[in-house]
C-alpha cells in the first residue's frame, strides 16, 4: 500500500480520535455525518423543547434513562412511571431525557409547546427535548449511535420498533441496556442499583 492512500484512510480515524479526546469539541464529533466514531452520549448535543441547544456533556456523571415519547399509545404508564423514577432517583444522580417522536401512528402529532404543556399535565420535571426521528436518514445523530452500541441493539433489527423505547446509559454516557416499548418504565429499576 503507498503512503498517500494510507493517509487517506487514517485520516478520518485521526481526526475523529482527536475531536473525541477529553477536554477537545468532542461535539464536533457526533454531527448529522460523523457521529459513528463519538464515544459517548456525552458528544452529542440537542434541542430542547424550549429550542435551546444543550450540550448532552451536562449529563456526565449521571445515569440517564433515553426515551422516545408520544401523547397517545401506551402514554399514561409510561410518563407516570417515569415521572416516578425520576421523583425517587433523581437525588441519586438518575437523570430522563424525553424525545417526542411522531413517526408511530403520528402518535406526537402536537408542536414543542402543546408537547410541553401536556407532559406538565403530568407533572414531568425531567428534560424534555425538541421532537425529533429517531429512525431513518433524519433521525437525530444520537439516536442513530445508541441503536448501534453493542448493549443498544434491538431485536430483529436495531430500527426502533414504536415510542417508548428506553436507553440506560451509564455514567460514562454508555449504553448498557435496551427496552423495547413494552416494557415500562419500572423494569428498568432493578438495573440502576449497578450503575449509581
Amino acid at each position: 500500500m503507498n503512503l498517500g492512500r494510507l493517509c487517506r484512510l487514517l485520516k478520518p480515524a485521526l481526526l475523529c480520535g482527536a475531536v473525541a479526546a477529553p477536554g477537545l469539541a468532542g461535539t464536533m464529533c457526533a454531527s448529522r455525518d460523523d457521529w459513528r466514531c463519538a464515544r459517548s452520549m456525552h458528544e452529542f448535543s440537542a434541542k430542547d423543547i424550549d429550542g435551546h441547544i444543550v450540550n448532552l456533556d451536562k449529563y456526565r456523571g449521571f445515569v440517564c434513562i433515553v426515551t422516545n415519547v408520544a401523547s397517545q399509545g401506551k402514554t399514561e404508564v409510561n410518563y407516570t412511571q417515569l415521572v416516578d423514577l425520576h421523583a425517587r432517583y433523581a437525588e441519586c444522580g438518575l437523570r430522563i431525557l424525553a424525545f417526542p417522536c411522531n413517526q408511530f401512528g403520528k402518535q406526537e402529532p402536537g408542536s414543542n409547546e402543546e408537547i410541553k404543556e401536556f407532559a406538565a399535565g403530568y407533572n414531568v420535571k425531567f428534560d424534555m427535548f425538541s421532537k425529533i426521528c429517531v429512525n431513518g436518514d433524519d433521525a437525530h445523530p444520537l439516536w442513530k449511535w445508541m441503536k448501534i452500541q453493542p448493549k443498544g441493539k434491538g431485536i430483529l433489527g436495531n430500527a426502533i420498533k414504536w415510542n417508548f423505547t428506553k436507553f440506560l446509559i451509564d455514567k460514562n454516557g454508555c449504553v448498557v441496556k435496551r427496552y423495547g416499548p413494552m416494557e415500562e418504565p419500572l423494569v428498568i429499576e432493578k438495573d440502576l442499583p449497578h450503575y449509581f
